[in-house]
């Protein structure tokens, strides 16, 4: 049972007559008796059915009792010197394979498993076979959707591993706006580039703290997050919002705000992905990407955020799959595999003595450097200076390889004991070597607080941007209230008056779906149409019929980083682009955009007359960019990067919230640059 001693159950209950506590165990009936409780050294306490029944209840309530004391604490990463002689002893005791297991992470998909499945086997052979050191969470996949679980079968899933492991195992997770990211229910944070916009630090440790306590409530202790890069390529397929922006200044402020609130909470956190991804124009989940900039370039751009995170004390720094000429010329080495990044640049000039972690390695653009042999890759990683191999391509091959290397004496014993110790240490940091599972009553007591859902909702309506507008359109008015405000009364017909167009990359997906509720909460009768790039071209007379009779069009466009993503671009898709740009030439007077994700989006229609930015495609945005469409709250954010030909970084439209009886005079409005 949970918190238990691995020996046996044991509980401890009053007895009347003596007052004490006395541990008592079960023990065999006799003559068909259903049972005897017994004193440890084997007295009868009593025997029956009824009274058995009782004593049960008193034991399973006690033992819940008992239970509790050996439950996580979360607090603020801390190790004490109890924890660093449990992870130094322990040490002594592992074999050599075990000591490669502890290198290694791997996934575990976060959904209900009974226990007797054989995808629950397949983990717990990983687990006493491979020796595994953690798992990274997430949730299943069917095709290009994310299928999110709950909170509370997560912690199930993390807490029976914690019982199948010899040692306790971390638990991490790409939570890079939360944890709705992968589960219902958490609080939703927008990207990390609406936190460059709204410009207030204390949301990013605000944005750590929530995350760290809200992870921890559920089990996991690591947060690959946050994000590093400064994203200087408005092309980047990859990065682009998931950065706080293009200044690095800036953005090493905001990592270090978020790696402030994430230890306070008690969790790890990662700085990634070094030495920089933000000036690439490809995923590398998908190819080989490079970056190209002089030493001078990256000292002054790529590497200052990540020495920020150093000096802020992040825990770990992710090394990215990329090939960097500048500083590693060998062109069959990335990042990853190349000791004068990860060693010489990292280590000893950077002075980072931390967790250096792998991006993970079954992404393309590692794996087609090894295709002959796979296991290589996390060999080469691991002499190249990283401590921790994040999903491998092949987990039993990439173990036999490193399990070879050790005995080989390829890979130093005492270079392994290093990496080692460093993630023992970073357990007992967290308290694991103490208690290792979580009370699963206090989820619903720390994920999703109404207080911690304002703060999200907060971040995103003080991020809305408002780039280019034409005094026409904005705010827009609400119309066709449903008479008396009653379910299934008939409205005021407003016809055509708005029309709403919502492109997306599939229909079938959440994307816009928040926004289209929330403009019909406003105006009821809003002519809404939903695009993709399959069926743009045969909607267009549709499209461009409604357009042409509408008062006013709103285009809300989602185009955001998904890593991995087979389209590989946040640029509109040629198909969508073609009917966006037809309906920008039919309406531009009237018309309003809202990119809801990259704020890219308007270099490639350089005639949008009004155009506002959320820099995220979460729900907290969609409602936030509806409620600024209508003026009910204050649009005061700032681009946190440079748009070409369109703006630059700081530039942003600033406009009071609509007064109750109408709108802000448009003589209000002033352009504002930080």
């Amino acid at each position: 049972m949970p918190g238990c001693p691995d020996e046996g159950v044991w509980a401890y209950t009053r007895l009347p007559r003596r007052g004490h506590l006395h541990p008592i165990k079960p023990r065999t009936g006799l003559m068909g008796d259903p049972g005897v409780w017994a004193y440890a050294d084997g007295r009868a306490i009593v025997s029956g059915m009824r009274t058995l029944t009782a004593l049960l209840s008193i034991f399973l309530m006690t033992t819940s009792l008992f239970a509790k004391e050996h439950f996580q604490k979360p607090g603020p990463i801390h190790l004490d010197r109890d924890g660093e002689k449990w992870a130094e002893r322990t040490l002594r005791k592992l074999s050599t394979e075990e000591k490669v297991g502890q290198l290694f992470m791997v996934w575990v998909r976060a959904q209900f498993l009974n226990n007797d499945s054989d995808a629950y086997a397949q983990l717990r052979d990983v687990i006493n076979k491979y020796h595994v050191g953690g798992f990274a969470m997430t949730v299943p996949t069917d095709g290009g959707f994310l299928i999110k679980s709950e909170p509370y079968e997560a912690t199930m899933v993390l807490n029976h591993l914690q019982q199948e492991s010899k040692l306790p195992l971390l638990f991490a997770a790409d939570f890079e706006r939360g944890l709705s990211m992968r589960l219902n229910g958490p609080t939703i944070f927008p990207h990390a580039m609406a936190f460059g916009a709204a410009g207030k630090l204390d949301y990013a440790e605000a944005f750590g703290r929530i995350t760290a306590q809200e992870a921890r409530a559920i089990g996991i202790h690591w947060n690959f997050f946050p994000v590093a890069d400064v994203n200087s390529n408005p092309a980047n397929p990859v990065i682009n919002t998931r950065s706080f922006g293009e200044d690095p200044q800036q953005v090493g402020q905001f990592v270090t705000a978020y790696i402030k609130g994430a230890h306070a909470g008690g969790m790890l956190t990662t700085a990634k992905h070094f030495p920089g991804h933000g000036d690439t124009a490809t995923d590398s989940h998908l190819g080989v990407a490079r970056v190209d900039g002089d030493l001078a370039h990256l000292h002054s751009i790529e590497l200052p955020p990540f020495q920020k995170a150093i000096d802020g004390g992040v825990d770990s720094v992710m090394v990215a799959h990329v090939t960097v000429p500048a500083l590693e010329p060998d062109p069959t080495r990335v990042a990853t595999t190349s000791p004068r990044v990860v060693t010489d640049l990292l280590r000893k000039q950077m002075k980072f003595d931390g967790i250096v972690t792998t991006d993970a390695l079954d992404m393309a653009g590692l794996t087609r450097l090894y295709a002959s042999n796979v296991g290589r890759a996390a060999v080469e990683a691991f002499k190249a200076g990283n401590d921790l191999l994040l999903i491998p391509a092949d987990l039993d091959a990439s173990y036999r390889e490193m399990v070879k290397a050790v005995e080989s004496g390829e890979i130093p014993a005492a270079r392994l004991d290093e990496s080692v110790l460093k993630l023992l240490k970073a357990k007992a940091s967290l308290g694991l070597n103490k208690a290792r599972l979580v009370d699963v009553t206090g989820v619903g007591q720390e994920v999703g607080k109404p207080q911690n859902m304002l703060v999200g909702q907060e971040v995103a309506d003080d991020a809305v941007t408002l780039v280019r507008e034409n005094g026409n359109v904005l705010p827009l008015k609400s119309m066709g209230t449903a008479k008396g405000g009653l379910p299934y009364t008939t409205t005021e017909e407003t016809h055509n008056r708005v029309v709403v167009i919502v492109f997306s990359d599939d229909v079938r997906m959440t994307a816009g779906r928040v926004f289209e509720r929330q403009m019909r909460a406003r105006v009821p009768d809003a002519n809404v149409l939903f695009v993709d790039p399959r069926i743009a071209e045969g909607m267009t007379d549709d499209v461009l019929h409604a357009v042409n009779e509408a008062q006013v069009v709103v285009a809300a466009v989602y185009a955001a980083p998904v890593p991995g993503g087979m389209r590989n671009s946040t640029a509109v898709p040629d198909a969508t682009g073609t009917l966006l740009t037809k309906m920008v030439e039919h309406a531009r007077k009237k018309m309003a955009v809202v990119a809801l994700g990259s704020p890219y989006v308007v270099a490639g229609f350089p005639e949008i007359q009004n155009y506002l930015c959320t820099f995220s495609n979460e729900t907290v945005s969609e409602l936030s960019a509806v409620k600024a469409l209508f003026g009910e709250i204050p649009i005061r954010g700032h681009l946190p990067v440079s748009i070409p030909n369109v703006a630059e970084r700081g530039a942003g439209i600033e406009r009071q919230a609509r007064v109750a009886s109408g709108e802000v005079p448009h003589a209000h409005t002033e352009v504002s640059r930080r």
